[in-house]
């Protein structure tokens, strides 16, 4: 890819040091992604309102830029309460690299993209998102999309995981992202 495109859905960048911020990201930002992006919302609201955070969702990828979280993504999530439908896809912009402290990638490929995008100026941190969670010798979301249900199922359970650890992160910190 020649660069990085502009962000679809900009928003008023916030100061850095006034808010942590968070943006997950994957291939074509309609099945992982945006399940992070409503899981790690769902419970900081839940367990942590006083916490924070800019929280977004991006793809490495333009595939479905405007579409709506896979409808087997949503109806996982739906089961345990998390509404994904009113996100939409979004391709990642060289701006998030400035509005982010933290870029988490569901894997490594899509790690090794936003490494190669990241501009030289920027502070923001990229890294896998499992390397919040505990216990797992696999540091990637598997891409569920062209699996079964129980696929959709697996990743919910990895990101609950990895997103406890890291509002647990963000709190022991005490810095903003």
């Amino acid at each position: 890819m020649e660069g990085v495109p502009s962000a679809r859905r900009a928003r008023a960048p916030k100061p850095r040091g006034e808010r942590n911020s968070v943006l997950f990201v994957c291939l074509g930002n309609i099945c992982r992604s945006p399940t992070a992006e409503g899981v790690f919302r769902h419970l900081l609201a839940q367990e942590r309102p006083a916490l924070d955070v800019d929280v977004d969702s991006a793809g490495t990828g333009d595939y479905h830029i405007g579409e709506p979280p896979d409808i087997r993504s949503q109806r996982a999530a739906m089961q345990r309460g998390i509404d994904l439908s009113g996100l939409r896809a979004r391709q990642v912009s060289v701006h998030d690299f400035d509005r982010f402290g933290l870029i988490l990638a569901m894997d490594r490929n899509n790690l090794r993209a936003l490494q190669a995008w990241r501009p030289k100026a920027s502070r923001a941190e990229v890294r896998l998102l499992l390397e919040y969670a505990e216990g797992l010798d696999d540091l990637e979301v598997p891409d569920p999309y062209s699996g079964g249900q129980h696929g959709f199922e697996r990743v919910l359970d990895l990101i609950m995981l990895a997103s406890r650890g890291l509002i647990s992160a963000l709190q022991q910190r005490g810095a903003a992202l």
